[in-house]
């Protein structure tokens, strides 16, 4: 007969960290996961090198989840980032800091985080069920009994779904979760695209103008329909094909998405491009630098890319071959402007299924912030993606995942203690 003291269903980072904790308290643990390998979609996080976590004190990574980030405090409190960085550290896989706190594996291989995680879960005796696809709960008044699958029921008094949201659909997180949810009684947010690339109809997108040119800490703001700023991040930012993407244009995509679904055709964006210098500072600078000989475009080669500043020296309607001695100072107050604030507009994101990050989810006043159980369904526990959270890239997605998944274990296999002394 498949009983176990917990089941943990979805074998990404939340799963994987959950059947670990659960194990470690010395209960039997099954793991399944309708993949035939664990970890599919950590395997492609942080192109292929794995953004395990980031080093920012508890607090700081907190206000990087603008998606109920508060909520996880208690969760926070019991097992954090830097339990995270001492899991690993203890299971031989070395870390690196990088930009933004940003840690990965030294080896700069996700297979090294996901082989840690699963070679932990095998030696505490976790039993992994691949390719084994879930069909439902089992619930009997009011309490899980276990789970039902296409070849078998497995019974247990505690199942922890961590399914995940509905990205990457061929990693396997096809929003079953949400299904198996419902069906215990809760609610589901409406789910949206969030980390998501921007879509542009912009004429220089379109004309692939700009196309692949990479811009370092630059400051992306989101104007909202009268022209204020509702959000506004310092980061990388990529020009594509299809419009705007890098870690700056994935902060601002939730935030996008929320402004589209009040009825905007179009939301608008800002860019700037010296952040650290103000307008003043910066005009000051093309002055100095537009009394050379040389022609506009060589005179301000230290300042951007030629490329880019071709491109905005003629929205700002000057000649980049001109002498740069022939500016007046009408055209380099409007090129300094254009520089501190571009204005670009996009029309949408990606679709959830091509997005990092599935925004809403499991309601989350149904759930117990400090055990991450179901208040509507005992013995039932719910992390990672499938709840209501969600953060910006720069690995704190991939921390709520593993704290939740932590927390839950914890809490699921205390109870399962308690239940049989």
């Amino acid at each position: 007969m498949n009983k176990f003291d917990i089941i943990v269903v979805g074998a990404g980072p939340a799963g994987l960290m959950a059947a670990i904790r659960a194990a470690q308290s010395g209960c039997s643990v099954a793991l399944i996961d309708k993949n035939k390998k664990v970890g599919k979609k950590l395997l492609m996080t942080g192109a292929g090198r794995c953004n395990v976590t980031n080093s920012r004190p508890v607090d700081e990574i907190i206000a990087n989840v603008p998606g109920n980030g508060r909520f996880l405090h208690s969760a926070f409190s019991q097992f954090s980032n830097l339990d995270i960085i001492s899991f690993f550290e203890k299971n031989g896989v070395a870390l690196k800091e990088e930009d933004h706190g940003r840690l990965f594996p030294t080896t700069n291989r996700s297979k090294t985080i996901v082989d840690a995680l699963f070679n932990s879960c095998l030696n505490l005796g976790v039993q992994y069920f691949p390719e084994t696809n879930v069909l439902g709960l089992l619930i009997e008044n009011g309490e899980v009994k276990g789970i039902k699958t296409a070849q078998t029921n497995y019974f247990s008094p505690a199942v922890i779904l961590a399914t995940g949201g509905k990205t990457y659909p061929s990693t396997g997180a096809t929003g079953d979760g949400y299904t198996f949810a419902k069906s215990a009684g809760h609610t589901i947010t409406r789910l949206y695209a969030t980390e998501s690339a921007l879509l542009s109809h912009e004429k220089f997108i379109e004309e692939k103008t700009l196309q692949g040119i990479s811009l370092k800490e630059i400051e992306l703001s989101v104007l909202n329909a009268k022209g204020k700023s509702v959000v506004k991040h310092q980061h990388d930012l990529l020009f594509t094909h299809f419009g705007l993407s890098g870690p700056a244009a994935l902060r601002c995509s939730s935030f996008v998405n929320k402004l589209l679904e009040k009825g905007e055709k179009e939301v608008t964006l800002s860019l700037d491009l010296f952040p650290e210098i103000a307008l003043g500072q910066l005009t000051q600078k093309l002055s100095v630098l537009t009394k050379s000989n040389k022609s506009l475009k060589n005179a301000c080669a230290s300042l951007l890319q030629e490329r880019l500043f071709v491109f905005l020296a003629e929205t700002a309607g000057l000649d980049p071959n001109t002498p740069a001695k022939q500016c007046s100072k009408k055209e380099i107050d409007a090129l300094s402007k254009l520089m501190k604030s571009f204005h670009i507009k996009v029309y949408a994101t990606f679709p959830i299924e091509k997005s990092f990050v599935t925004g809403g989810g499991v309601t989350l006043s149904e759930i117990n912030p400090q055990t991450l159980e179901s208040k509507k369904t005992k013995g039932l526990y719910m992390v990672g993606e499938l709840l209501d959270i969600n953060g910006y890239t720069g690995g704190y997605n991939i921390t709520c995942a593993f704290v939740t998944g932590a927390v839950a274990g914890q809490h699921s296999s205390a109870a399962i203690l308690q239940q049989n002394k």
